[in-house]
């Protein structure tokens, strides 16, 4: 290139694609610390979407590449509880059939633990299996009965599903105990338990913890039990059920999916 040629292209003005790249590249950063580096290119497109911004599936791609963005890594992890009692155990209703209809016609349980430095805070939980949402959850320094039973409560007392609900969960024996079977029969609730040792058979609830510990758990050193109980509780209020999309729920959060369809009952 002559020298002349070499000044006439510095003096070409910047095209729109240029023009537009600073720019692109912030609200790129900032869609995937806003979403906790989780969302691969597709749902981050549709959360920019979402934000008003367009930008094609190629250019996040690229994007995300020159900025050095990477989803989390995930990590496998074990079953937590014991199967191993004589306690009866309920017929697998659910089968691994997870399509419904509607809100409220069945959930998934299960426990899991964290490790913190005063030691393990273990979690129970209930999904939803239309929407994915967490319904109801508690935690504590111990996994017993109570630990689920009070999952069981604020999920009820926040949802107030009808009669007829399947309640789905391994065999552990918090979930066999007598006084939780028997709270399953007192809200209308048809307990539903896996097989042995076939964690498919509770695959949505599995998912969930597998996201918790992905995108929280395994990025973050507790130094209290407290400190973790906190950072879960927001995790699962502010950011799982009400800003994480899923492409199953055509990119909208657990929430807003369920709002969706409660206002489409209204308009029907």
């Amino acid at each position: 290139m002559s020298v002349s040629g070499y000044y006439a292209w510095r003096k070409r003005p910047l095209s729109l694609h240029d023009q537009q790249e600073p720019r692109l590249e912030a609200q790129v950063r900032a869609a995937h610390e806003r979403t906790r580096e989780t969302f691969g290119a597709e749902r981050l497109q549709k959360e920019l979407s979402n934000c008003g911004v367009q930008i094609g599936l190629h250019r996040i791609k690229r994007l995300r590449t020159k900025l050095g963005l990477r989803c989390k890594q995930k990590r496998k992890f074990k079953a937590t509880t014991n199967s191993k009692h004589n306690l009866p155990v309920a017929p697998n209703i659910l089968d691994q059939d997870f399509g419904v209809s509607a809100p409220n016609q069945a959930w998934c349980g299960d426990i899991t633990y964290i490790a913190t430095d005063e030691g393990w805070l273990y979690l129970a939980g209930l999904k939803d299996l239309y929407s994915g949402e967490i319904v109801g959850y508690a935690m504590s320094e111990r996994m017993t009965k109570q630990l689920v039973m009070q999952a069981l409560f604020r999920a009820v007392t926040s949802h107030r599903p009808p009669p007829g609900l399947i309640q789905h969960t391994d065999r552990g024996s918090q979930y066999c105990a007598h006084a939780y079977q028997k709270l399953l029969k007192q809200f209308g609730m048809q307990a539903s338990m896996s097989r042995r040792g076939n964690c498919f058979d509770n695959a949505p609830i599995e998912s969930f913890w597998g996201s918790l510990k992905n995108e929280l758990v395994y990025h973050r050193k507790f130094a209290t039990r407290d400190q973790a109980s906190k950072e879960i509780t927001e995790y699962i209020e502010i950011f799982y059920n009400r800003q994480r999309t899923q492409e199953r729920l055509d990119y909208l959060s657990p929430a807003a999916f369920t709002q969706r369809f409660r206002l489409s009952k209204i308009a029907a």
